[in-house]
C-alpha cells in the first residue's frame, strides 16, 4: 500500500514537471522587408483568436482571447461565454513563449486589455473593468465603466485602451479617456477615433483608422481642440494622413466586396483597402534609419502589414506610403490575420495573429463572401491563434529587463531610453509607486533640454506625482525645444491664477518672438483659458495670433476651443479690431454662437439621445447600430460616413430609405452637396437575423423625428415587401438607382 502511495505521488510530480515543448510553424509563405527577420513568439495550443495583447513589467505577454467570433459562417455562439485573459510565459528563456497561464476565463467576447495602476483593465462587453493582481491572480475587481461598450456589433464597439503619454487612456471607437487618480477612476469626453486599434507617436499624438481608410490621425495632442463643447474641430483631428488607399496582395484573397466594379482588379487582386485596423506608431528604438516612428497598419483581408512613413512639420503630421507594389509583411496564408500590434520591451514589432478563415462579422457578411468562403472552407480554420515577432536582422540582440526589480531610481534613467514602450512604462511605475523623493531627479531631467524625450516623460511623471508647480513649467516653457514648451504650456493651465497672470503674459508674448509654428498652435489653445481671468491682457495675444495665421484653421480652432467662456467678448473685441466678418476665424466663431444658442454641443458632451426619441426602441437600435458611424447626433464622422441631418433620404423619401437600411448603399454619393467617394459603403442589415422588419420600421421612425423636420414611418408591412426589391447587383443600391425609383414614384 505505502509502495502504491509513492508511485502515485511521483507520476503527479512527473506530471507537473515543466514542458518546454513549441510547436514549428513554418513561416514559408511570408514575405518581409529586406533586412526583418519574422518568427513565431506564441501560438496554439497556448492561445486561441488573440485579438489584443499587452506586456506586464517582466516581459510576459498578456493576451485577450475571442474564439466565440465567427465560429461559423452565421456567427452562432458569439455570446457564450467561451473568451480568456491569458499570461504568456517563456520558462526556459528562449525568447519563445511555452507556457499559458489563466488570468481570467468564461469571459464573452473580450476585446481588449491594458496593464496600469499595478492591475488589468479590461473589457466585457458592455463593461470596462480594473482587477488588482496579486499572484497572478484577479482580486478587488472594479467597475470603471457600465456603458463602455454598449450591446451592438463587435466590429463597432470601443477598444484598445492605450494609455497616452499624457497619463489618460484613450480608446479606439469611443468618445470617452479615462484615469485613476488617488484611487479614484475619472471619465472625460474626447474626440471620437477609428475603429480598431489606436496608437500614439513620441509627443503624443494619436493615430487611428477604419475599414476603408488606413491611417488617420490627430495634428494636435488631445482634448486641445474640443474643450469649448459647442465646436466642432474640423481640420485637426480626425484627419486622413495617407490619401493613398492603395494595398498590394500577393495573392487574390477572399473580400467582402469583391463583386463590386473596382474593388478587384484584372487578377482579382484587390485594390483598396476595405479591413484596415491596428495602426502602430514604431517606437522601439532598433529599427534601421528611417523607421522611427513609423506607422504601421494591419492589412487582415489581404494577410498583409502596411508601412507608412511620416514627417513632422510645422506642428503637424504628413504620411505616406513607404513603397508602391508591395507591403512590409505580406502573405499567402489566408489563416494570417493581423489585428493589432505593439512595441515590444525588447524593442521589437510584436503582431497579434488572430489566424481565423472568417473575420468579417456575419452581420455584415455578404452572399458573396459567404458563399466563397465556403467553397474555401475559410470557416474550418479555427482554433489558432498566434504573436508573431518583427526583428531588425542587424541589430544586436537585446533582453527584456524585469522593470518590476528595478529601483525608482532606475527607472527615472529609464525615462530617456531609445525604446518608447520603455520610457511610457517606467513613467507609469514612478507614478504609482509615489515616492516623492525623485522629485528632484525629475526636475532634473526637465533642465536637461539635450533630451527632448526625457523631458516630457518626466513633466508628465511629475504631472502624475502632483509636484508640478508654475515655476517650474514656466522655465521649462522659456528654455526648451518646441515640443517641450508645447507640453508645458498645456501643464501651465492647471495654474491660471491672479499672481500668475502678468509672468504669463510676458512668457505669451517671448513665444510669439520664436516664430515656430508648432509652438503657436498650444499657445492659441490656451490663450483663451487665461483670458478669462483678464481679458484686457489677453485678448490682444489672440488678435496677433489670428493676424499672424489668417489661413491656418488649426489655430482657429485653437483659439475658439480655449475661449468658450470668453467667446462673446471675443467676438466683439475682434470686430473692433477690424477682423473681417467674413474671415474663416469669424466664421467658425458665429457657428460656434449659433451651436451654443441652440443648445447644439459637440455631440462627445451628449449626456441623452437626441430629442424626445430616446425612448424609443428605434433610437436604442440607432444608438447600437448606425451611430458609431453617424455618430449619436446624427452629424456623420470624418472620413467615415456621412451625415444624416439634411439628407432628402431622411426627410424625404422612406422607402428609399428602407432599401438603404435593408440592402446598402454605395458611393459616390452627394449628400448636402458634398460628394462622398466610392470607398464609402454602408452594408446593408437584410442578413442580420436579429433585425426584424419592425426594428428597421422603429429606426425609420425615429432617424426622421431626429434628423429632419418630417417625421414620418414606415409600417414593418412595407418594409417586408422592400426586403424582396433588389438592386441591379443584387447587393448595396447605387444613388442613381435610388434616383430613378424616386423618378418612377413621381
Amino acid at each position: 500500500m505505502g509502495l502504491a502511495r509513492y508511485f502515485l505521488l511521483f507520476l503527479v510530480i512527473i506530471s507537473c514537471k515543466p514542458s518546454f515543448k513549441e510547436p514549428v510553424i513554418s513561416l514559408d509563405d511570408y514575405t518581409l522587408e529586406d533586412g526583418f527577420s519574422l518568427e513565431v513568439v506564441a501560438s496554439e495550443p497556448l492561445l486561441v483568436a488573440p485579438v489584443a495583447l499587452d506586456f506586464d513589467d517582466k516581459g510576459r505577454i498578456w493576451v485577450a482571447e475571442m474564439p466565440g467570433f465567427m465560429q461559423n459562417l452565421d456567427g452562432t455562439g458569439e455570446e457564450l461565454p467561451t473568451g480568456s485573459i491569458t499570461i504568456l510565459e517563456d520558462l526556459d528563456k528562449d525568447g519563445i513563449m511555452d507556457h499559458a497561464k489563466p488570468f481570467l476565463d468564461s469571459l464573452v467576447m473580450p476585446r481588449a486589455l491594458a496593464l496600469v495602476y499595478g492591475g488589468l483593465l479590461y473589457v466585457e462587453s458592455p463593461n470596462l473593468w480594473f482587477v488588482e493582481i496579486e499572484e497572478d491572480k484577479p482580486t478587488n475587481r472594479v467597475l470603471v465603466d457600465s456603458l463602455y461598450a454598449t450591446v451592438g456589433n463587435p466590429e463597432h464597439q470601443p477598444n484598445g485602451l492605450m494609455m497616452n503619454v499624457d497619463n489618460w487612456i484613450y480608446n479606439a471607437k469611443s468618445n470617452f479617456r479615462y484615469q485613476r487618480k488617488n484611487g479614484v477612476w475619472k471619465k472625460e469626453p474626447t474626440t471620437q477615433r477609428g475603429q480598431w486599434g489606436i496608437t500614439h507617436d513620441n509627443f503624443g499624438r494619436l493615430y487611428y483608422n477604419n475599414n476603408s481608410t488606413q491611417l488617420m490621425g490627430d495634428h494636435v495632442l488631445p482634448n486641445r481642440l474640443v474643450r469649448n463643447k459647442y465646436m466642432v474641430p474640423r481640420h485637426g483631428v480626425n484627419q486622413v494622413l495617407t490619401k493613398d488607399q492603395r494595398v498590394y496582395p500577393l495573392h487574390a484573397a477572399s473580400v467582402n466586396r469583391g463583386y463590386e466594379k473596382g474593388v478587384l482588379n484584372q487578377d482579382s487582386l484587390l485594390m483598396h483597402v476595405t479591413a484596415a485596423c491596428g495602426p502602430l506608431v514604431y517606437r522601439g528604438g532598433l529599427f534601421p534609419d528611417g523607421y522611427d516612428q513609423n506607422v504601421f497598419v494591419c492589412i487582415p483581408e489581404i494577410n498583409a502589414i502596411k508601412r507608412n512613413i511620416t514627417t513632422f512639420k510645422d506642428g503637424m503630421v504628413e504620411a505616406k506610403q513607404a513603397w508602391e507594389g508591395k507591403e512590409f509583411l505580406a502573405s499567402v496564408d489566408e489563416g494570417f490575420r493581423p489585428v493589432n500590434l505593439s512595441n515590444g520591451p525588447d524593442g521589437n514589432m510584436y503582431v497579434v495573429d488572430m489566424h481565423r478563415g472568417v473575420i468579417q462579422h456575419y452581420a455584415f457578411l455578404t452572399p458573396y463572401l459567404k458563399k466563397i468562403s465556403a467553397e474555401k472552407q475559410l470557416d474550418t480554420i479555427l482554433d489558432y491563434g498566434r504573436i508573431l515577432r518583427i526583428k531588425n536582422s542587424n541589430a544586436p540582440e537585446t533582453k527584456t529587463v524585469d522593470l518590476s526589480t528595478l529601483s525608482e531610481k532606475d527607472l527615472v534613467n529609464l525615462l530617456g531610453s531609445s525604446n518608447g514602450w520603455i520610457r511610457d512604462r517606467a513613467q507609469q511605475l514612478l507614478i504609482h509607486r509615489r515616492n516623492l523623493a525623485l522629485v528632484p531627479e525629475l526636475k532634473k531631467l526637465i533642465e536637461d533640454s539635450s533630451n527632448p524625450l526625457s523631458q516630457i516623460h518626466a513633466l508628465y511623471t511629475l504631472e502624475g506625482l502632483d509636484a508640478l508647480n508654475f515655476d517650474v513649467l514656466h522655465e521649462v516653457v522659456l528654455s526648451s525645444s518646441a515640443e517641450v514648451a508645447a507640453h508645458g504650456l498645456v501643464l501651465m493651465e492647471n495654474f491660471v491664477e491672479e499672481r500668475n497672470l502678468p509672468v504669463a503674459y510676458d512668457l505669451f508674448k517671448e513665444l510669439l518672438k520664436r516664430d515656430e509654428v508648432a509652438l503657436d498652435m498650444y499657445l492659441a489653445s490656451t490663450v483663451g483659458i487665461w483670458a478669462k481671468e483678464n481679458k484686457e491682457l489677453f485678448f490682444p495675444i489672440i488678435d496677433e495670433l489670428i493676424k499672424k495665421y489668417q489661413e491656418n484653421k488649426i489655430v482657429h480652432e485653437a483659439i475658439i476651443s480655449g475661449a468658450e467662456a470668453v467667446i462673446d467678448p471675443l467676438e466683439v473685441y475682434l470686430g473692433e479690431k477690424g477682423v473681417n466678418e467674413e474671415s474663416d476665424m469669424s466664421s467658425m466663431i458665429a457657428v460656434t454662437r449659433e451651436r451654443k444658442i441652440n443648445d447644439k454641443p459637440n455631440f462627445i458632451y451628449s449626456k441623452k439621445l437626441p430629442q424626445t426619441d430616446s425612448r424609443t426602441k428605434g433610437a436604442t437600435l440607432f444608438r447600437q447600430i448606425c451611430a458609431s458611424c453617424h455618430s449619436p447626433s446624427g452629424e456623420g464622422i470624418a472620413g467615415l460616413a456621412p451625415p444624416l441631418l439634411g439628407s432628402e433620404y431622411i426627410s424625404t423619401h422612406l422607402e428609399q430609405l428602407g432599401l438603404i437600411m435593408l440592402h446598402g448603399l454605395k458611393g459616390p454619393l452627394l449628400i448636402n452637396g458634398e460628394t462622398y467617394d466610392e470607398g464609402h459603403q454602408m452594408p446593408g442589415l437584410v442578413n442580420n437575423r436579429d433585425i426584424s422588419d419592425q426594428d428597421i420600421a422603429d429606426m425609420i421612425s425615429y432617424v426622421t423625428n431626429a434628423f429632419s423636420n418630417r417625421p414620418r414611418s414606415l409600417k414593418a408591412s412595407n418594409i417586408k415587401s422592400l426586403r424582396d426589391q433588389k438592386s441591379k447587383s443584387g447587393m448595396e443600391f447605387t444613388e442613381a438607382e435610388l434616383r430613378d425609383l424616386i423618378d418612377a414614384d413621381h
